[in-house]
């Protein structure tokens, strides 16, 4: 996989980071409000298409658009996500 090099920074800076106050206190810093909203939501979302609920289900659920249920989808179809459960 080729990655750019502030992506790759990112990744092993995330690797270090231990304990949950510490990564609670990165995240509150680097992401803004409705970043730290919708994040979570995109792993609930993930997290329904694993468990076979229906996209229109999702997004009526959840209050979201079908197509943002619809990315999630895609980007399982592509492998991704193997670490949520």
């Amino acid at each position: 996989m080729v990655r750019n090099k502030q992506l790759q920074e990112l990744i092993n800076l995330l690797l270090t980071i231990k304990r949950e106050d510490k990564m609670e206190d990165f995240l509150l810093g680097i992401l803004t409000p409705k970043e730290r909203l919708e994040i979570p939501m995109r792993l609930r979302i993930v997290k329904m298409l694993k468990q076979g609920i229906p996209q229109q289900g999702i997004a009526e659920s959840l209050g979201v658009g079908v197509a943002t249920v619809t990315r999630g989808s895609r980007e399982l179809q592509k492998g991704r996500f193997k670490v949520v459960n």
